[in-house]
């Protein structure tokens, strides 16, 4: 097995950049595959031109030093890979629960690409969307909405899961199952949508489901709340359960509460919030451990009135004290949103430096894939320069289980010309990275690394290196998928 791990050229090697990149950094992107958002761009689209554009997607963001993909695997009651418990997404194929053809393995094939480049993959479903629009003759016959019709509720312009039912969440639970101990993904993901946003004169019918099912003086709307918990709790014991560095994450909608309703809540006027509206409650997530990262959607400017990127960023770091906590950044408004803040090139940039001064923020999270790519050329020259000029290595999980890293043998070093050669043999039943250091003055910077799966046991990777790097001290260590690492091992080219 060979894969080519690029070295950046090391003129700025420690200090050029204008802000310090903390030595752990989570920096991932979110790929929509719901309406074609990001991919594939169309779903006619030959294998070819899929391929293409996806891997396109990931070496943008390696090449920016991102080191974690979230991909969505789930948009409303369908899959991006082969099961018996949803249909093929028609974004995929073109037609819901045709198989693609000549892709039979998709989701093995992008956590494959993802983890070649050093990118975590996180997989990104939806719990409760159940269509998109009420238009339903575009879906497959095995989809739930006909396999079992009493779990759904029309609500707007959708359907959606009834999350009060407990075959329902048994359901999502066995999917989460199936994702976690037939893939190699680093992650399961959710977004915010929970209990739907409210729609104005429209009532979500779950009245019969709340008279069967809700405890005695238990009001609707903490019952709402208890099986959105439920759901949480579940899925994080079934994660935990079957492989425990499996991370579980949630992005909810970045107001929990304003503070006109509670004084807990934010200085906000959001007009609806993930506590009140979508029944949604991630500061209990996080009290009792079921998180390994919350990432808000915190889509505003950085003065923005009404609901300030500013001041939501800093109320969630002092309120989430016990998670890796990631901010999500709102890039698709860059140039493309009534507030006029989005005009600048320095509103991302703002909202960057905002979050590394802040102690309890761990990385950031962009939405989406797309809006970055072939566009705004003086934005990304500043965050490749300023901010993510060298790799940064990925936070572990929340709850670590401390365990011995062994040095990785080394089989062979060699160089030729201005490309090493090396080769390594590791075991281990546990993902991990090989990292790649630079040690100067007693310091190290990451400046490479390598994703080593589940089932590799050894590897050869190839490394270009300037004439200057060629005369730096140069060190590799293993990192697993808890966070633990081994001691540092020299590296003597021959």
């Amino acid at each position: 097995m060979q894969r080519f791990l690029y070295i950046i050229p090391i003129l700025f090697l420690l200090s050029c950049a204008t802000t310090k990149a903390p030595k752990e950094e989570f920096r991932g992107v979110w790929i929509a595959t719901v309406a074609n958002i990001d991919w594939p761009k169309h779903p006619d689209d030959n294998l070819a031109k899929k391929k293409q554009d996806f891997i396109g997607i990931l070496d943008f963001y390696k090449k920016m030093n991102f080191n974690a993909a979230i991909v969505q695997v789930r948009t409303a009651g369908d899959a991006f890979y082969p099961t018996d418990l949803a249909p093929w997404s028609r974004y995929l194929t073109g037609t819901e629960g045709e198989a693609p053809k000549g892709f039979e393995k998709p989701l093995e094939w992008m956590i494959a690409e993802t983890h070649k480049r050093g990118m975590e993959f996180h997989a990104w479903l939806n719990p409760y969307r159940a269509t998109v629009s009420l238009d339903t003759s575009l879906l497959s016959k095995t989809h739930d909405y006909y396999q079992h019709p009493d779990w759904i509720i029309k609500y707007g312009k959708k359907n959606y899961y009834n999350p009060g039912l407990p075959e329902v969440r048994e359901k999502f639970n066995n999917i989460i199952e199936e994702l976690v101990t037939k893939y190699e993904v680093d992650a399961i993901h959710f977004d915010d949508y929970f209990y739907p946003y409210k729609v104005e004169g429209e009532t979500f019918s779950d009245e019969e489901t709340f008279k069967k099912y809700g405890l005695q003086d238990q009001t609707l709307e903490d019952w709402r709340r208890s099986n959105v918990d439920s759901l949480v709790r579940n899925v994080h014991e079934t994660i935990k359960t079957n492989k425990p560095w499996v991370q579980f994450g949630i992005s909810p909608f970045g107001v929990w509460k304003n503070k006109s309703t509670d004084p807990r809540g934010s200085d906000t006027k959001a007009g609806q919030t993930t506590y009140e509206d979508l029944y949604a409650d991630p500061l209990l997530w996080v009290k009792e451990g079921w998180l390994d990262y919350l990432a808000p959607q915190v889509y505003w400017s950085m003065e923005y009135a009404v609901a300030s990127h500013k001041v939501i960023t800093t109320w969630w770091a002092n309120n989430t004290p016990n998670t890796n906590l990631y901010v999500g950044n709102g890039t698709y408004k860059i140039k493309n949103n009534a507030d006029k803040a989005w005009k600048k090139k320095n509103e991302i940039p703002k909202q960057l430096n905002f979050a590394r001064d802040l102690e309890n923020i761990d990385g950031n999270i962009f939405f989406s894939a797309k809006s970055l790519i072939g566009q705004h050329k003086k934005v990304n020259k500043k965050l490749q320069k300023k901010f993510y000029s060298l790799p940064a290595e990925n936070p572990g999980p929340l709850n670590k289980v401390v365990r011995e890293i062994q040095l990785p043998a080394i089989d062979s070093v060699h160089l030729n010309n201005q490309v090493l050669d090396i080769c390594i043999s590791h075991t281990d039943d546990i993902p991990r990275f090989l990292n790649l250091y630079i040690s100067k003055r007693g310091k190290t910077q990451l400046v490479g690394k390598e994703y080593l799966s589940e089932s590799d046991r050894d590897g050869c990777y190839q490394l270009n290196l300037t004439e200057k790097q060629q005369r730096s001290n140069l060190q590799i260590n293993i990192s697993d998928a808890f966070g633990n690492q081994s001691a540092m091992q020299p590296i003597n080219i021959k």
